[in-house]
């Protein structure tokens, strides 16, 4: 069974809606910056959503009905930010698709909420109420420590009564998620699914942890002004973390064809394999197998992958590997498609970063572009067909997009541009 993208949806640190997200990448765009630090050696930059206002996204949502706006106030207008977050770029991908004017029946929709431990900087916000007075801990807090409540809230709003739970595979989950949305629909359980990248809270202690394991650029610096994100540069420093959210409506052909929806990109195919490994170090050999089989799966040769959305989170032995994984894959084909992060531009947002980037993916899939990778000044491998400073007109027919995580976790995904799309050739 066919499967395609009929909605997408992004709120991040660079845009806060999908065509905000197009022209911001096309720009190269960067929001990532300096945070103000209290000497606890953690994360010295990051990639923050500035000026959030859960109250105008929703109502910005005109597309939507206004009782569909008004129940996501009712819903969420106490929940934390991330929650809220979610709930937008969800409601945008809900309307991109088109199903608040022709949806299945709720029993036939499913939602994958992609990530896990989602909360902690929520749950470590409310230790101080709940040490001085724990009788004021508010009810909520029982509902939303927890990951479901993602899903329990979601699909409260969009009246989504099909499969749904969360999914997690640390900085692979948004595409574990889009392997187990896809999934659903392939096997018939649901004719569409919306898989949520879900925006991850990270408490102080996380970053700490981070910055400690010496994965982060910036911790401990006095100047971080004077650090970059640098993905694929001899100079990489550690990956920043980004604020975001993503959403995906993943449709069967035979469910959009007959709604009547317009069909983005084609999920032609997917790979998740671990690596029987519970360190953080990645592996060349989990890498190139997931890259495989995702293009095996598609049908197609790697030359015929004109662009990689690469998992490149700037960290010098992460970078190097994927790169070496890269040349194994692709052989004499290694400079033909053209490669680039966006992590540079959004930082890492961590759980949400797979959904993050295959919408990435999808807009310069379908735009005819690749975005920049910035700061890439001394390529770490001169044989990779990098995006340098500025984008670049791109005629791209396949995409593949990693995303590798923690503990072994392995994924690929291959998108496809239908057929009636535009493309540019250059």
């Amino acid at each position: 069974m066919k499967v395609v993208v009929t909605g997408m949806g992004v709120v991040c640190s660079i845009a806060g809606s999908v065509p905000e997200f197009a022209v911001a990448l096309r720009e190269g765009r960067c929001g990532i910056g300096p945070v103000p630090g209290d000497g606890d050696g953690g994360p010295r930059l990051a990639a923050t959503v500035k000026g959030f206002s859960f109250a105008g996204a929703v109502a910005a949502l005109t597309c939507l009905p206004e009782e569909l706006r008004q129940g996501a106030a009712r819903a969420a207008h106490r929940s934390p930010e991330a929650l809220q977050m979610d709930l937008v770029s969800a409601m945008q991908a809900f309307g991109h698709a088109g199903l608040h004017e022709n949806a299945p029946p709720a029993d036939r929709m499913g939602l994958v909420v992609a990530g896990h431990n989602l909360s902690s900087g929520y749950v470590h916000d409310m230790v101080p109420k709940y040490q001085d007075h724990p009788e004021y801990l508010p009810a909520s807090f029982a509902i939303q420590y927890m990951d479901t409540d993602r899903v329990g809230r979601l699909s409260q709003v969009l009246g989504i009564k099909g499969e749904g739970y969360t999914v997690g595979g640390a900085s692979a989950s948004g595409n574990v998620g889009i392997v187990n949305g896809s999934r659903l629909v392939e096997a018939g359980a649901v004719d569409l699914c919306l898989v949520v990248g879900a925006t991850t809270d990270l408490s102080p202690m996380e970053k700490r942890g981070f910055a400690t394991l010496g994965a982060v650029a910036g911790a401990g610096t006095d100047e971080p002004e004077r650090v970059r994100c640098r993905p694929f540069d001899e100079r990489h420093e550690g990956f920043v973390p980004g604020q975001g959210s993503a959403c995906v409506v993943l449709e069967s052909e035979a469910s959009a064809r007959a709604r009547g929806a317009e069909v983005l990109a084609e999920l032609a195919g997917y790979d998740l394999k671990l690596d029987a490994n519970s360190l953080p170090d990645p592996n060349e050999d989990g890498e190139a197998k997931v890259m495989t089989g995702a293009m095996e799966m598609a049908g197609v040769e790697p030359g015929q992958i004109d662009y990689v959305n690469a998992h490149a989170t700037a960290t010098p032995l992460g970078d190097e590997i994927e790169v070496r994984a890269l040349g194994r894959v692709f052989g004499p084909d290694i400079g033909k498609p053209w490669v680039n992060s966006t992590k540079g531009l959004v930082g890492h947002c961590m759980c949400a970063a797979g959904v993050v980037e295959a919408v990435a993916s999808i807009i310069q899939l379908r735009d005819g572009f690749v975005h920049p990778n910035l700061n890439l000044r001394r390529p770490i491998d001169d044989g990779c067909r990098f995006v340098r400073g500025a984008a670049q007109p791109a005629d791209i027919q396949y995409a593949l997009s990693n995303s590798f995580g923690f503990g072994g976790f392995n994924t690929s995904i291959v998108l496809r541009r239908p057929s009636h799309a535009p493309g540019t050739h250059g």
